[in-house]
């Protein structure tokens, strides 16, 4: 793996879940983020997690939706789960303000150190046809929409775009 492309390091193990972003976190690498999530949150059963950006270089509105929809679902537990985005830098704190995010997930605004020594890479897992690469992103952007209504209109094109795309097929 060159030292240009994205990776994820996670510890699943410790409550809260940690996940390391570097890179940039985009559509074309965070199916397995989606993936890990799932798993963690549905099977696992775990509600704690903390994502550090400390070496993320940026986030498209896949990924952030991907975010939202994990913090949707932790507001919805009983009891409350909870996701803290720490050491995100100007630029990604200010996508996540615009998106109304910082209402779902708690924002540590300060410098927090998280160890590495337990976090592993996550595999990359097989590719997505092109019909599952539509449905994440899809979903990625109705969680959007759904954590913020203003977020609708800056993404309703994109919705109908993956919807029709999805229901040709």
């Amino acid at each position: 793996m060159s030292n240009d492309e994205p990776q994820f390091l996670v510890n699943p193990y410790d409550d809260p879940v940690i996940l390391r972003v570097r890179g940039k976190a985009s559509f074309l690498n965070s199916a397995p983020v989606k993936e890990l999530l799932d798993e963690l949150v549905n099977r696992q059963q775990k509600s704690r997690f903390v994502i550090d950006f400390s070496e993320c270089t940026g986030m498209d509105s896949t990924f952030l939706g991907i975010l939202a929809g994990l913090g949707i679902s932790m507001m919805k537990r009983e009891p409350k789960g909870s996701v803290v985005v720490c050491n995100l830098g100007e630029r990604n704190l200010e996508l996540i303000e615009n998106l109304g995010l910082h209402r779902l997930l708690t924002v540590d605004s300060g410098d927090v150190e998280i160890p590495e020594s337990k976090m592993q890479g996550l595999r990359k897992g097989e590719a997505l046809t092109d019909i599952e690469n539509a449905r994440l992103v899809l979903n990625a952007h109705k969680n959007l929409a759904e954590a913020d209504s203003s977020n609708k209109a800056k993404f309703q094109d994109v919705i109908a775009f993956l919807k029709n795309q999805i229901e040709g097929n």
